[in-house]
This record gives structure tokens, C-alpha cells and sequence, in this order.
């Protein structure tokens, strides 16, 4: 049903719709995104580098409590690469799926889709607020993988107006699609998985069977950086060295 108006990129007046039934918001068909992508990575996204390093040690987390670190993982919409490379240094063999910008800190692990390549977990850090159809953009990651780790920040109780909240990033006009709680569960059911969120920002979608309070432990920043500090993984950065320039990092 009609929720709100709003001006996205400084220009175009446009429309938002809001679920009656689990309270989803997503805009009118989103014809100005060519233009918004112009920029892949906004300029007002001055916090990239901190939650990236924040994502790093979350993912670490997850991945020692609930899954096998020896297995192959990607990055979806991962940006520049800085996560990828930083997960490689920590030892963990991660990949980076990429439509919309260079892939600078991690050339070399490269995805292209379609791929025949299946992934322990996908990550998909501040993507899903930028999908057109959730639903079937979500249905195909799990194809890739069983096990999804994502961020997106949940709308507030009750949902707040364009004008009333920064997460619609109405001057990048990229986020297309805000989710509460209980709209992730009804994905979760749509696609036959589980659903485990820490209630803001940090969601696991699975078809494995977890501690929800284990999970929402992990995901407080300070719990995950003690729990790594038990974590050895040998670096994966001198055989990408060798990779890259053909000689051993000495």
C-alpha cells in the first residue's frame, strides 16, 4: 500500500509502498539507478573502511562457530575487494562476486556468474537494500550457497518516513528495498530456510539449525574480537603473493 514520497539524487520525486502484512518499504520501479550507480560507492559512505573491518571480524565469528573454515566462501556485491583481501590475510579463502566497480584489493579472486562453483557461505554486506526483487535476487545466492551472512539495518517500530531516517539514502538513491523482522521471515519461509538476526543489522539466512542467542552473542563486536583471538588460521597472503607476481613474498 502507498507509504510515502520522497526526492532521491536531489531531482526525482518518487513513490514508496509498504506491506501491509510484514511491513517491507521498497520504492516505485527504480528507473534512476543507472544514474545513482554512476558512483558506485556513494561519497557520503565514509564508513567503508571501519565496517569492513567490523564485517572481517563478525564473518570470522560466524564462520568458527557455525560452519568449516577450510572451505571455499564469497563475497557478493563486495565492492573494492578490501573485505575479500582482508578475510585471505586472515586465512580464509574467500572470493568476490563484483557487477558494478573495480575490484581493487583483490583482483585475482574474481567470480563471474553464471558459475557452476558452489560456496561454503556467501557474505553480502549493506546488498540487500539495494535489490529491485529480493526474493529472486536472494533465491540465486542461495544457489551459490546455503548459508547466507548478511547486513542490512531493520526498519525501526514504527517505520519511519523517507525524510525521517538516513538508512533510505535518499541523496545516493541506491537503497530501493528496507526490511523489518518480519519481512526477513517471511523470505526465510518463501525460500525454505532459517533466519537468525541479531534484531538490527546482522542476519544469517541458513538451513542449518543454531543457538539463536549463541548467534546474537557473536554478532556484539566486542564478544567476536575475544572469540577470534582463539581462532588460528594460517594467512593466505604470501601464496596470493606468489599468485600475483609469480615469486614468494619474502
Amino acid at each position: 500500500m502507498p507509504f510515502d514520497k520522497a526526492t532521491v539524487l536531489g531531482k526525482y520525486e518518487i513513490s514508496y509502498f509498504e506491506c501491509s502484512t510484514c511491513g517491507f518499504v521498497q520504492t516505485e520501479d527504480p528507473y534512476w539507478l543507472e544514474e545513482a550507480y554512476s558512483d558506485t560507492i556513494g561519497h557520503s559512505d565514509i564508513g567503508l573502511l571501519s565496517r569492513n573491518l567490523i564485517n572481517m571480524e563478525l564473518a570470522r565469528t560466524v564462520i568458527a562457530l557455525f560452519f568449516s573454515r577450510q572451505e571455499k566462501f564469497l563475497d557478493y556485491g563486495g565492492g573494492y575487494g578490501l573485505f575479500v583481501r582482508l578475510m585471505r590475510d586472515k586465512g580464509f579463502n574467500f572470493y568476490l562476486y563484483e557487477p558494478n566497480c573495480e575490484n581493487m584489493f583483490a583482483s585475482t579472486f574474481d567470480i563471474k556468474l553464471p558459475t557452476s562453483t558452489k560456496f561454503h557461505m556467501l557474505t553480502a554486506f549493506e546488498v540487500f537494500e539495494h535489490l529491485k526483487d529480493p526474493l529472486a535476487e536472494i533465491e540465486q545466492m542461495l544457489k551459490l550457497s546455503p548459508n547466507v551472512f548478511f547486513s542490512t539495518t531493520l526498519l525501526p517500530k514504527p517505520s519511519p518516513k523517507p525524510s525521517q531516517w538516513w538508512y533510505y539514502s535518499l541523496e545516493g538513491g541506491q537503497h530501493v528495498s528496507l526490511y523489518t523482522r518480519a519481512s526477513l521471515n517471511y523470505l526465510a519461509e518463501r525460500l525454505g530456510v532459517r533466519v537468525y538476526s541479531n534484531a538490527r543489522n546482522f542476519h544469517l539466512l541458513t538451513n542449518k539449525k543454531i543457538s539463536p542467542f549463541i548467534y546474537s552473542l557473536a554478532m556484539r563486536f566486542r564478544i567476536s574480537q575475544v572469540i577470534n583471538l582463539f581462532i588460528r588460521q594460517p594467512s593466505l597472503l604470501s601464496q596470493d603473493y606468489l599468485k600475483v607476481v609469480g615469486r614468494p613474498l619474502e
